[in-house]
This record gives C-alpha cells, structure tokens and sequence, in this order.
C-alpha cells in the first residue's frame, strides 16, 4: 500500500494545485488522485515522467534485440565492421 501522503482527493489537487506541485518535484514520488474514494489517476513531475519514458524506450530497444537474437537475425561484428569502414570509405 502507498504511503497515505501519497494519496489525495481530486478536491485537493483542485484547492492546492500549486503545492501539490511542488511536492512532487521535491519528493520525487507519484501521488494516487482518487475521486469519490477510488484511484482514478496517477500525478507525477516531469522529470521522473521523462526518465519512465526514456526507460519505457530502453526497454523496448532491449526486447526487439533479444526477439532478433532468439530469431537467428545476429551479424559477425568483423562484418558490421567492414560494412560501417566500406561505407565511410565511399563518403
């Protein structure tokens, strides 16, 4: 369970916009909005939204590697190598 600080009722994200603001950058954390005492939406400050993104991305990136590696699609790195050289050697 999240910490109860963590959690708030939409009226307070309405009444308190800007200080709930400022604690999420200082803290860091997501803060549950709920309405009508359920959770109905997950706050967080932008730059810990960017690095979830960027990390989101990582991941991804990761699993299509590993897919093409389970699928056999893997290239020598010696002929990479020449390739990129072959390439640059043409420019």
């Amino acid at each position: 369970m999240r910490d109860s600080s963590q959690i708030k009722p939409i009226s307070d994200l309405i009444t308190n916009a800007a200080e709930v603001l400022t604690h999420l950058a200082e803290q860091r954390e997501p803060m549950v909005i709920t309405q009508n005492c359920e959770a109905k939406a997950v706050l967080q400050d932008i730059a810990s939204f960017e690095e979830t993104q960027e990390t989101l991305a990582l991941q991804k990136i990761l699993a299509l590697g590993h897919r093409e590696a389970v699928a056999g699609k893997l290239k020598p790195v010696a002929d990479v190598v020449a390739r990129l050289r072959a390439k640059r050697a043409s420019d």
